[in-house]
């Protein structure tokens, strides 16, 4: 059985939802605290033992390659003037993973953006980790929790977490049979289910391991969901030619490509913060006593 080296992160997206800033700035560049959001991602993805990480980028969205490429002027800058903190944080950066950027040329679905991956992963096992979905878990990263569930069944794995039924309409919803601690064999996948029809309320939450056979299942794969190929539907087929297992992994998960969800990952990532995270905290008692 072969390792999971490889990491897929699409971000091609239009980030319609954070109009009017995501008109010149990629909403995979806005910022919690001091990082952009991408960073996240791939701080998660390297915790995981993995390797060679491509971005699916788009149009207009150079600044994301550009903030994990070296800067030598800014580096001697740095280094001239002392800021040795300031200088290893930079390099950290440049040095954390070998990424590498393909474009999606137009915007045909997830399951389009992970097709553009093929060359990229060759024959191999893969990680897809969507930059909407930061997954909170200092000890243990919800994407090697599903390393770990690949290692152990040799088969795909989709990240999943319990939602409320009331709100299964917003996700991709698996239907399966528990066969250990926190699996499940898959037996189906609903793109958004009406409330009341989901035949579960696993929701799958931006974190897939997926074995190669998934390119020429999508190859094959007609438009689904808003006309676009659907990696939800690419997975369902797969399903009926492999086994194919869900994690219900453990971390707290903040949906950041949702207003609401990106100001409570920035309240929160703020008061987790060494440094920032005392003040802060004293800041938010001050403000909500005076209301």
């Amino acid at each position: 059985m072969k390792k999971v080296r490889k990491a897929v992160i699409p971000a091609a997206g239009l980030g319609t939802r954070f109009l009017p800033i995501t008109k010149s700035v990629p909403k995979e560049m806005l910022p919690i605290v001091d990082k952009p959001t991408i960073q996240y991602i791939i701080e998660e993805i390297v915790a995981s033992g993995i390797e060679e990480i491509l971005i699916i980028n788009g149009r207009n969205k150079d600044s994301i390659i550009n903030h994990f490429d070296k800067v030598p002027e800014l580096e001697a800058l740095l280094k001239a003037g002392g800021k040795t903190a300031a200088l290893e944080q930079v390099e950290a950066i440049t040095n954390m993973a070998k990424i590498f950027s393909v474009r999606q040329k137009e915007a045909k679905g997830l399951g389009h953006a992970v097709l553009c991956a093929k060359e990229f992963v060759g024959d191999e096992p893969f990680a897809v980790v969507l930059g909407d979905d930061i997954v909170y878990n200092d000890e243990n990263p919800a994407l090697m929790q599903m390393v770990d569930v690949y290692n152990a069944y040799g088969a795909s794995v989709i990240g999943v977490q319990q939602v409320a039924p009331d709100q299964v309409d917003k996700y991709g919803i698996v239907s399966g049979e528990a066969v250990g601690d926190r699996v499940f064999q898959v037996n189906d996948l609903v793109e958004k289910p009406a409330i009341g029809t989901a035949p579960s309320t696993l929701a799958i939450l931006g974190r897939y391991i997926i074995t190669p056979g998934i390119f020429e299942v999508l190859e094959h794969t007609g438009k689904g969901a808003g006309g676009e190929i659907q990696l939800t539907d690419g997975l369902k087929t797969l399903a009926t030619m492999e086994k194919m297992f869900a994690y219900d992994f453990a971390g707290k998960r903040y949906d950041v490509g949702d207003k609401l969800g990106f100001l409570q990952a920035t309240v929160e990532y703020g008061l987790r913060d060494g440094k920032l995270g005392k003040d802060f905290k004293r800041y938010l008692e001050t403000l909500l006593n005076d209301k």
